[in-house]
């Protein structure tokens, strides 16, 4: 994901993120950026600051969205929470776990942790179904 600094026709500056740069031009061609504060349509890349770490920084994000982004922002995270909460935490032995699930080797429950990007792919050839969840930028694991 890209973060990118935006600003509208109005002056108003706010954090928008992308999977790609292409991504954002796509999006904004389809009217679906638009200002958090006055609404515009009319939103372009502006030039970006380095990464610096400040309590601000979570406002900012959170301001890129719209109220109907950020409620269902809000579910998302209710119901990865309850995934979590009916779920063993396995750590970066998730796709270990995962594939004795799923070959009968142990009893069948939920699980959640950490898979590298080539364990992914590996346990999606095997056939093996699991579901990526999100993070959070508050989340512990």
């Amino acid at each position: 994901m890209i973060r990118f600094t935006l600003g509208c026709e109005q002056g108003h500056e706010f954090d928008g993120w992308f999977r790609s740069s292409d991504d954002f031009d796509k999006q904004r061609k389809r009217g679906l950026i638009d200002c958090p504060e006055c609404g515009s349509h009319k939103v372009e890349k502006t030039l970006m600051a380095p990464a610096v770490s400040t309590s601000r920084k979570k406002e900012k994000v959170a301001l890129a969205m719209n109220a109907e982004q950020r409620r269902v922002m809000t579910e998302i995270k209710a119901l990865t929470e309850k995934l979590r909460e009916n779920a063993d935490y396995v750590g970066n032995k998730f796709a270990e776990e995962a594939r004795k699930i799923h070959f009968g080797e142990t009893e069948p429950r939920g699980i959640y942790g950490e898979a590298s990007p080539d364990e992914a792919k590996s346990l999606a050839e095997d056939g093996v179904p699991f579901v990526p969840l999100p993070v959070f930028p508050d989340d512990r694991n």
